[in-house]
């Protein structure tokens, strides 16, 4: 079986803009390029050609409901703390846990 490869860039186009081009985002996904539909920025749809030629990009993977594209203003992970060797786990994660 083969792995399918995808172009690295793939257009993004909102539903109405879909509506008014139509027959040219069809053509273009004829061409082999792909097409991701988005409602309010959402990837919810695409238009590719038939066979895949290539491995998928985030943003396919996201429009085909593999993965949830990531939210916007990305949180810091937590710091990690320093746990006395004598101490039980349960309550080091209470701690941390705020409990």
């Amino acid at each position: 079986m083969c792995t399918p490869v995808y172009p690295d860039e793939v257009e993004q186009i909102g539903v109405r803009q879909l509506r008014a081009n139509l027959a040219a985002a069809v053509r273009q996904a004829g061409t082999g390029q792909r097409v991701v539909i988005t409602i309010d920025g959402r990837p919810v749809a695409q238009l590719g050609p038939l066979e895949p030629t290539g491995a998928p990009s985030l943003q396919e993977l996201a429009a085909a409901g593999l993965l949830e594209p990531p939210r916007s203003g990305r949180a810091d992970p937590p710091k990690a703390l320093d746990a006395a060797v004598d101490v039980r786990l349960d309550r080091i994660l209470d701690e941390v846990r705020g409990g």
